[in-house]
């Protein structure tokens, strides 16, 4: 069965409808804040790696072609954060490239793209969503914690070098096993 994908913008209520902020998936117009607000952040704190590049260069093709989703939060038609969702199994997805505008920090926006980026997985039948992260993004990490994710052992990931924390949520826990002489009753 194919998972239904997003395809329309996530309403968010504000006080001014008109003109509060919107959830929208992956347009091509807004693939350049895609990248500039990701590379604000990684240059800020690291280096852009190998990895980064491909992802940003070409977001249909390492995204959207797989069967993720790019989401962004856009206000009075500016973009003021984006994150996406790279599927790599039926059963698992991660959570990617999440930025936010300076000018749009503490305004509640990483909630938004987080709500849409679980919806999403949700609606892809995943078990598992994963981060991958760094613990000098303090805030990012108590914002993943927010909604859920709890921390697990790094596995090695040869994507990226500035990894040292790992993030799961999951989904659809799986059933217990069952015991051993249990009778149906």
């Amino acid at each position: 069965m194919r998972a239904r994908r997003m395809t329309k913008a996530i309403e968010i209520p504000s006080e001014h409808a008109e003109r509060g902020p919107v959830v929208v998936p992956y347009q091509d117009e807004f693939r350049d804040a895609f990248e500039q607000l990701n590379r604000e952040w990684i240059e800020a704190f690291f280096e852009m790696e190998a990895a980064d590049r491909q992802i940003l260069a070409d977001p249909r093709r390492e995204i959207l072609e797989s069967g993720g989703q790019v989401f962004f939060v856009v206000e009075q038609g500016a973009v003021k954060g984006t994150c996406a969702v790279l599927r790599h199994t039926s059963d698992e997805c991660e959570i990617v490239k999440m930025a936010v505008a300076r000018d749009a920090r503490g305004r509640g926006f990483g909630d938004l793209l987080m709500r849409a980026c679980i919806e999403f997985a949700t609606q892809l039948g995943v078990r598992r969503v994963t981060i991958l992260s760094n613990t000098a993004l303090e805030p990012a990490i108590r914002l993943y914690r927010k909604h859920g994710f709890v921390q697990v052992p790094v596995m090695e990931d040869a994507r990226f070098q500035r990894v040292d924390i790992r993030l799961e949520l999951e989904l659809q826990p799986s059933a217990p096993p069952e015991r051993p002489g249990a009778a149906a009753r």
